[in-house]
């Protein structure tokens, strides 16, 4: 963000409207002339800052950043924002997933010289910009070599990543990969000192904080707002392809975004509609008595889906908002742990019934295998189960830290298997061109949507078997057991990045 005041307390209020996009830590960095000030560490917004930290933020420019654990361990070295003094002071925030992290760091340490402390691709991604920019060798950067140094990180980088990085003094710029795959959308609010821009996710975070949604950051392009506050924009990818990627409209953004000039909340309910036409016509004569939502991304399909199959919508489970997401979490016995607390059952909406579950999508199958149990237990007769996304089969590789491909309940296994392994008496998944075309309907202009842990398809053309053996060597439960375990005896002292005085 680029304001004409302190912008600490507007990051602050962003970030916590986009908290949902990850909770294992949490950064700000501002800047005040051309001096940095920074706050970041593990935990949810409101944990991570304090007041003693917001009067310490000062300046008006600053970025920010929410995490969640990913293949990495989870060192308070790896929240972000990232930095490097050279050249200008450089910070930079990062979304998404570079698919040759390893080729770009070895070229880094051998030809460029920069060293990385750290396994995280955003850090690689930060000194390969840097690089870039160090090589034009100005005092002072115009907005023509900002957008030169980020043309050249396109043809470096492979992957997904949407980028907000602060130049201490100039300004800061934006820019989202070739294929758009991770959002990115700018916003701008006048007042009477002039005009304040902002950049994020999700269009929400404008909304929240009375910015006016200019558009989309485009694939390849670059957004650059000065220090003066003047924006400059350009296209800085030889090829693009808009491919956004269709789990953010199943899961991971909230309902009231836009996203590419799509709804994400009209998009859940076509999907919940689609998904309704589909049953009728593999159970024209259906049983349903109620459709109950698993909170709470599945609620608005849900709704959809009751209305089409002409029968009742119950909130029948109740959500304690205080537990993270469950796919996400480092361990299967945390998984189905947060699972028993996340979620209790209103007896009365089961008993006696037969119960139509929906849920946004099945990953491991670890929630999905517990609710249909607490639904038995509350004396629903029958429990059947929708998932308004179709099976997902394969690891998201461009930013969405899903499991290891052999512990995805779907993985090489039929529908009637996995109804089996989730104890439901009736399975139906959302077929993809359905899912495909609930979210389409919302922006004729995007042509195609980065569906691979669907159907296998990378977009960027660049994974094969061998980096998707790597992937599932990452992210399987044994190694990420080994990796919390290293982490934990390492001295403290050690990997501390903040103290809290």
């Amino acid at each position: 963000m680029v304001g004409k005041s302190d912008v600490n307390q507007s990051l602050y209020d962003a970030l916590t409207v986009l908290q949902h996009r990850g909770q294992d830590s949490a950064g700000i960095h501002t800047c005040e002339n051309g001096f940095l000030h920074q706050r970041k560490g593990n935990g949810l917004v409101r944990d991570v800052f304090r007041s003693r930290h917001m009067q310490r933020l000062v300046g008006n420019m600053g970025i920010g950043h929410l995490r969640y654990p990913t293949a990495g361990s989870p060192s308070p070295a790896l929240a972000q924002p990232f930095y490097v003094n050279s050249p200008y002071g450089i910070s930079l925030a990062h979304n998404g997933n570079l698919t040759n992290s390893d080729t770009i760091c070895e070229e880094l340490f051998k030809a460029d010289l920069r060293h990385v402390n750290t396994d995280s691709d955003s850090e690689v991604l930060l000194n390969v910009f840097a690089h870039e920019l160090q090589r034009i060798g100005k005092l002072s950067p115009s907005p023509i070599d900002v957008f030169n140094a980020v043309s050249q990180v396109h043809s470096r980088c492979r992957g997904a990543y949407a980028v907000v990085a602060m130049m201490a003094r100039y300004g800061i710029v934006a820019f989202r990969d070739p294929f758009g795959i991770r959002p990115l959308v700018f916003g701008k609010r006048d007042t009477t000192a002039g005009p304040e821009y902002m950049i994020a996710s999700e269009s929400v975070a404008l909304d929240v904080l009375g910015f006016e949604l200019v558009r989309d950051v485009m694939p390849g392009e670059a957004v650059y707002i000065d220090s003066e506050g003047t924006l400059h924009t350009q296209q800085c990818a030889e090829k693009t392809s808009l491919s956004p990627c269709i789990f953010e409209h199943v899961y991971f953004a909230r309902p009231d975004s836009i996203m590419d000039g799509i709804s994400v909340y009209k998009t859940r309910l076509r999907q919940g509609e689609k998904l309704a036409e589909k049953i009728l016509r593999l159970m024209p004569k259906h049983d349903i008595d109620v459709v109950i939502p698993i909170p709470d991304t599945s609620r608005v399909a849900g709704q959809a889906m009751a209305y089409n199959l002409g029968v009742k919508f119950r909130e029948g489970l109740v959500k304690n908002r205080y537990i993270g997401r469950t796919f996400i979490m480092p361990g299967q016995s945390q998984r189905k742990k947060s699972v028993r607390q996340k979620l209790n059952p209103i007896e009365l909406e089961f008993q006696d019934k037969v119960v139509l579950l929906v849920d946004d999508s099945i990953v491991r199958g670890t929630t999905c295998k517990q609710i249909v149990q607490m639904a038995r237990e509350a004396g629903a007769r029958k429990v059947y189960f929708a998932s308004a996304a179709p099976a997902v089969k394969y690891p998201n590789v461009y930013g969405i830290d899903m499991p290891s491909p052999t512990e995805l309940i779907a993985y090489n296994q039929t529908e009637e298997q996995v109804c089996e392994a989730i104890g439901a008496d009736w399975l139906v998944y959302q077929d993809l061109e359905d899912l495909v075309a609930s979210s389409g309907e919302g922006n004729p202009e995007v042509k195609r949507f980065d569906c691979a842990v669907f159907n296998g398809q990378y977009v960027t053309g660049d994974i094969d078997e061998t980096y998707l053996s790597k992937v599932d060597a990452e992210r399987n439960d044994q190694s990420k057991s080994m990796r919390d375990k290293e982490h934990d005896e390492i001295p403290i002292g050690l990997h501390n990045d903040e103290s809290d005085d």
